[in-house]
């Protein structure tokens, strides 16, 4: 073609996309009008060429008009839009992948059971969302004293991120999380210990040190026992309290976090699904707070009042 400007329906001829079609898109703004002839009628340049085969390129992916005319007209650049549609793609793959989990796990059951699962699953079919309904109850029933750094912490092991490729147990074992939040009273336990609550940043300062060694216990396979994660955790407490670390203190402590949150059968599932939903990759807290409850009794009978 030797023309500077040609006709929609040279453009047409040349491209073999129907005129009807390459109206429209002059219609929206998607081939830039070089000129009008003398009867009026809209005249494309060199670059209405390219703007075809991009426009044609994008629409093979079955990209939305919407979003061809954002890239062809400058709007969004390329690369921004390959990364927005990697974005939606993985988002309906993990969705895809979750409504597969959610089939194996009601195909592999017996009927009375298939129907309790199916209610239990159709909860967290909209997984942000349902993430959400997680992060808002636990920011909203842990305590408001609770360093903000420490809450963040809490409510992230609490509300795990869901899994992009879930397994039948682990899409299973997040809808029961939900079913759990829901349950009248179930974080009641948050309000054990408001005693602590009068230094709070002091206080959970301590407790973190408490569980990091305890953490580091149960990971080592060591037994219950007097030592430095039991002693820290009396301290804590103690020092929020204005209590000295003696054995009657000691036998206070026991009998209230032994009737507190890892004790609740309740809570107690609650971890135990969480295990089952990251796979094993975050401690489970109702084994910890066992090892150190058994360890805090076992110091009890072996501890000298302490100043």
């Amino acid at each position: 073609m030797t023309h500077r400007t040609w006709s929609i329906g040279e453009l047409a001829a040349g491209t073999g996309i129907a005129v009807k079609t390459l109206r429209y898109y002059s219609d929206s703004g998607l081939l830039p009008v070089a000129e009008r002839s003398s009867g009026g009628h809209r005249r494309y340049g060199p670059e209405a060429w390219e703007r075809i085969g991009l426009i044609r390129r994008l629409r093979a992916l079955d990209t939305p008009i919407a979003a061809v005319a954002r890239v062809a007209s400058g709007e969004q650049a390329l690369s921004d839009f390959v990364a927005a549609e990697l974005d939606a793609v993985q988002e309906q793959l993990t969705q895809l992948r979750w409504r597969q989990a959610t089939l194996r796990a009601l195909d592999d059951c017996v009927d009375g059971e298939r129907l309790r699962r199916l209610e239990i699953l159709a909860r967290v079919q909209r997984l942000p969302q349902a993430r959400r309904t997680l992060t808002d109850h636990w920011y909203r029933e842990l305590p408001a004293e609770m360093p903000k750094r420490r809450l963040d912490l809490m409510v992230a092991m609490l509300s795990p991120e869901p899994s992009h490729d879930p397994s039948p147990a682990a899409a299973l074992a997040y809808a029961e999380l939900h079913v759990l939040v829901s349950t009248p009273g179930f974080t009641r336990w948050t309000r054990d210990h408001s005693e602590e609550m009068r230094d709070a940043p002091a206080f959970y300062g301590e407790i973190d040190e408490a569980a990091a060694l305890t953490a580091a216990a149960v990971r080592a396979g060591l037994p219950p026992g007097p030592g430095e994660a039991v002693d820290a955790f009396v301290s804590a407490h103690a020092r929020a309290r204005r209590e000295s670390d003696t054995p009657a203190f000691r036998r206070f402590l026991h009998a209230l976090v032994s009737r507190s949150s890892g004790f609740d059968p309740r809570l107690r599932r609650y971890w135990g699904l969480l295990d089952t939903v990251t796979g094993g990759r975050s401690l489970n807290m109702t084994a910890a707070h066992a090892w150190l409850t058994d360890g805090l009794s076992l110091s009890i009978t072996d501890s000298a009042p302490r100043a």
